[in-house]
């Protein structure tokens, strides 16, 4: 059975003619699978159709001619002279040959486009993944930065309540050291002697209540007040302190020094009440206290 030439086969099977001249150019005229292989890979080039100049003398898809050659021209190789031709069958025949190819060349290349379409989805998860993992790594680097802060925040608190609390030991220290020697020649309140009371045969003296504690109450200047638990056998020189501690003048400022008044029965405490209990000045369980500004003597 006669075979047609590359170009007519790629011709019978549909495609163009200039397409197919110039896959066969540019495959080498290696045969019609390599032709077939650049036109299913080309196929959406925009220049797929523009014709590509062959060199002169030379058709695609023939073999040149003895002339060509620059050999003897014999007679059987005329144009046209001794080429079979294939008959009707003959001709479908080797169609149905081609049309398998051309088949077999797409499924491969659908089976490649799906392996590359995999590939990508696969790379496009990873992707994914790895961005997921960023962002959960970003967001454990803020909260543990949130968390150390807040740690830093609470210790800076205590120290300054530390701080808070050294200074007042240190003021009560230096009150007690400025005024310890003087506490014994302050003349002492006159006691007065209690009454005889009538004794009645149903009726018992009523027991004293000891106190533990003591709350006072102190009224500032400028009409707030402030509210604080103190213990029965602590100074009034430690009401004073906390009064000059929270009466809301600025730190490092000069302050001036405060009197504490008693509201009913009014009365001055003097510095040597400063050394005495609450409960002995008769402030337990509860007591309201004045300050009142008092100028340097």
């Amino acid at each position: 059975m006669a075979e047609l030439t590359a170009l007519e086969s790629l011709i019978e099977m549909g495609f163009p003619r200039g397409r197919a001249e110039k896959a066969l150019a540019l495959t080498g005229n290696q045969g019609i699978e390599a032709a077939m292989d650049w036109l299913m890979e080309h196929e959406e080039d925009p220049d797929v159709d523009e014709p590509l100049a062959a060199p002169l003398g030379h058709t695609l898809g023939q073999e040149p001619t003895s002339s060509e050659q620059g050999g003897p021209e014999e007679p059987e190789s005329a144009a046209g002279e001794g080429k079979p031709v294939l008959s009707e069958e003959e001709r479908q025949e080797q169609t149905k040959r081609m049309l398998e190819l051309v088949a077999q060349k797409q499924r491969e290349r659908e089976e490649r486009e799906e392996r590359e379409a995999l590939e990508r989805e696969r790379q496009r998860r990873r992707q994914g993944q790895e961005l997921s993992a960023a962002r959960q790594r970003l967001q454990e680097d803020e909260m543990r930065r949130a968390a150390e802060e807040r740690r830093r925040e609470k210790a800076e608190e205590l120290a300054a309540r530390q701080r808070v609390r050294e200074k007042i030991e240190r003021d009560k220290a230096e009150r007690a050291k400025k005024y310890g020697g003087n506490v014994g020649s302050q003349p002492s309140p006159p006691t007065t002697e209690p009454g005889p009371v009538p004794s009645s045969p149903s009726q018992e003296p009523p027991t004293k209540r000891e106190y533990d504690q003591c709350r006072i109450q102190v009224r500032l200047p400028d009409g707030t007040s402030l509210t604080q638990t103190f213990r029965a056998r602590e100074q009034l020189a430690a009401v004073r302190l906390y009064v000059e501690l929270h009466r809301g003048e600025e730190p490092g400022g000069d302050q001036d020094p405060v009197q504490l008044l008693s509201g009913f029965p009014r009365r001055a405490f003097s510095e040597a009440d400063m050394e005495r209990p609450l409960q002995e000045l008769g402030l337990v369980p509860s007591a309201v206290l004045i300050v009142a500004k008092k100028c340097p003597s």
